[in-house]
């Protein structure tokens, strides 16, 4: 299975499943604590887009155990700005179950991204880090987004997309995703199946421009797009036109 293209929602939902209770720890740790400025750079840069100062609600799709929910929390409060209700959304129960344990103040709602029971145009932004990879009917997803969104709200997306480029900094990214992540997760995690899907699934994911294509596909206008690290880890804000 590790080997081969998760192509099953119900696979991928169980591996995060069965990771959760390490994640946290080998996010750190194969990031070596990158990711968590990439996170904040995020937020910080979507509320300075959205120029509002109070904001109904945010859903963060995948949510996992709740890092980018704190992030949203903690920026909103260093920058002045009221967020009335955080909402984390998430098939994996287990991931959810550590996330409430660090959040116990916010809501968590287990679905798909695909079909959330959000009633329509009723969040300033909906975000997802590291998670529309694994969302097996994406271009579903997107359009959940889109009717989920207010008429100029905000989708943010952090992924590790299809670096198809081939530069000095792509090899050594490369490298360090096949041959170094799978046996450093797997030490953390005892599960070094979960650990090489990760470089799997973004070997099969798409581009940064094929991204962009479908976000502007669903009525979801790219204002902002940058890579990290390498190109790593790109960051995507998009306006609902």
């Amino acid at each position: 299975m590790a080997e081969e293209n998760r192509d099953n929602q119900e696979d991928i939902v169980k591996m995060f499943n069965d990771i959760a209770k390490t994640y946290d720890l080998a996010n750190r740790i194969l990031s070596m604590g990158v990711d968590k400025l990439w996170r904040k750079k995020a937020c910080n840069m979507a509320f300075s887009f959205y120029g509002k100062t109070k904001l109904d609600s945010i859903v963060d799709v995948a949510c996992g155990t709740g890092d980018l929910m704190i992030d949203w929390e903690n920026v909103a409060t260093q920058n002045g700005i009221k967020v009335d209700n955080i909402i984390g959304v998430d098939p994996s129960v287990g991931m959810m179950e550590v996330g409430k344990t660090k959040i116990p103040h916010r809501t968590f709602i287990e679905a798909g991204a695909e079909s959330m029971p959000l009633d329509d145009q009723s969040a300033d932004f909906i975000s997802i880090s590291y998670g529309i990879r694994n969302v097996v009917k994406r271009k579903e997803g997107l359009k959940e987004f889109a009717r989920v969104l207010k008429k100029g709200g905000l989708c943010i997306i952090l992924e590790f997309t299809k670096n198809d480029k081939n530069n000095l900094g792509a090899k050594l990214s490369k490298f360090y995703l096949n041959n170094l992540m799978p046996h450093i997760g797997g030490l953390i995690s005892k599960n070094k199946d979960a650990y090489t899907y990760l470089p799997t699934s973004i070997e099969n994911f798409i581009t940064t421009k094929q991204l962009c294509d479908e976000l502007k596909s669903v009525g979801l206008e790219p204002i902002f797009v940058k890579g990290y690290s390498l190109d790593m880890s790109t960051t995507f804000i998009a306006r609902k036109i």
